[in-house]
């Protein structure tokens, strides 16, 4: 079972503290002896819970998923939105928050970020929905930023980035890039001696940002080497000219931030030119088993990635995870970094709203930092005062059954550092 903790004794009523130390797990183990614990007609009036003219009655409370269930980013995305709804259900099974169930508005961000800021003007300004779970790409999410930030929503974000970030009005979830990026890159060249690299992505803020932290990282700091440095429109699919300059310059390592559609063809036609992870390694900072779904397992084997969380990782929590998000969404899903990460959300908006008492979002904001989820599939996490999570960092080496096998794993939780002195 999840257990969610805090550094604080709040002042809330014993039957509270006793919700709150039993949180996530499986429907097979789910304490269901909590449901309708709490009355929401008088243990929590809604007139006390509900202050800001949130979408909440006696009885449900509304939140906004808002993920691509279109176009090129889809084949990343979808895996959120059903690690979300899995969350949402478990907590609907468990009673819901404070005695309300849990209702979800599902909006479509169609791999389009002005798409993305309509959505989230209406779930915020017509649904005033109590959260949204949501957003995958940089872009996507600077474009609903400030809109968050105007209304005063509360946005759980899920995705790996770049940082260069802080909001009151976002929990980053996923893991920033001197927990991804800089620990990965250090893996290369300590572990596998990469000297040289070659630096590709999609184009746009995430990848480009990104591998402007790696540059100078790889240059400034390990002293290493950049050969070579390629971007390409979302949906690109076509990477001739970038394989072709990978074999004249044959780096040590290629580190790539492909992303989307686009990550399909890379993949494949790498190895179709013959080049795999047998003979050239490469790391990436965008493929999760998510992608490899689509991309396949014999177009990644042999290669690596820098993520928190894989599907593979071997204790209780994850296997129970895994078992509950197959049952729910068919034997043959993945879970992946982002997947994983995106589950988070709705435990830590369920924690600080019961240690709260109340949904409006000032409220909540007050109990986020320091919320600790103990079990979590990816091991122990901790909200941190930037709204970020401590984490580990672990590599995984892809198989040909899209399953990765974890060879190195941090020593320590690292903790989040959006604004890495030297790499702005």
């Amino acid at each position: 079972m999840f257990h969610c903790l805090v550094e604080r004794d709040p002042l809330i009523p014993r039957l509270r503290r006793a919700l709150v130390n039993s949180m996530i797990a499986a429907p097979v183990a789910l304490s269901l002896s909590l449901a309708g614990t709490v009355q929401a007609n008088t243990e929590w009036p809604t007139e006390e819970v509900n202050t800001t003219g949130l979408a909440v009655t006696d009885d449900t409370v509304q939140v906004g998923i808002l993920h691509s269930l279109s176009g090129t980013m889809a084949i990343s995305e979808t895996g959120s939105v059903e690690a979300e709804t899995l969350a949402i259900e478990q907590i609907n099974a468990m009673g819901g928050v404070l005695g309300r169930q849990i209702e979800i508005i599902q909006e479509d961000g169609a791999s389009d970020w002005p798409t993305f800021a309509d959505r989230s003007r209406k779930l915020l300004g017509e649904d005033n929905v109590a959260a949204v779970f949501g957003a995958w790409t940089s872009a996507s999410r600077k474009a609903i930023l400030p809109i968050f930030e105007r209304e005063n929503g509360m946005l759980f974000y899920p995705t790996f980035y770049e940082g260069l970030e802080q909001s009151p009005n976002v929990i980053y979830t996923g893991q920033e890039a001197t927990q991804q990026i800089l620990a990965g890159l250090n893996w290369a060249w300590n572990e596998k001696g990469a000297r040289t690299f070659y630096l590709i992505g999609s184009d746009y803020i995430w990848p480009r940002t990104s591998m402007k932290i790696a540059r100078i990282h790889i240059e400034d700091v390990l002293g290493g080497t950049v050969v070579g440095e390629d971007y390409y429109a979302l949906g690109h699919t076509s990477f001739g000219s970038a394989i072709n300059r990978v074999r004249l310059r044959r780096p040590d390592m290629i580190f790539h931030a492909v992303v989307g559609g686009s990550n399909v063809a890379w993949h494949r036609q790498l190895n179709a030119a013959g080049i795999n992870g047998s003979n050239q390694d490469m790391l990436a900072i965008s493929v999760t088993e998510d992608e490899v779904l689509g991309i396949g397992g014999e177009n990644v084997e042999g290669f690596y990635s820098s993520m928190k969380y894989f599907q593979s990782l071997d204790n209780a929590n994850n296997q129970e995870f895994v078992a509950a998000f197959k049952e729910r969404w068919g034997e043959d899903s993945v879970i992946g970094d982002v997947t994983q990460a995106a589950y988070l959300g709705p435990w830590l908006w369920k924690e600080a709203v019961e240690l709260a008492g109340s949904f409006d979002i000032d409220k909540i904001r007050e109990y986020l930092p320091g919320i600790e989820l103990e079990n979590a599939p990816e091991g122990y996490v901790k909200v941190h005062p930037n709204h970020h999570l401590w984490s580990y960092t672990r590599i995984g080496e892809w198989n040909s059954d899209g399953q990765a096998n974890v060879v190195w794993e941090s020593p320590e939780l690292i903790e989040p550092d959006p604004f890495p002195e030297g790499y702005q």
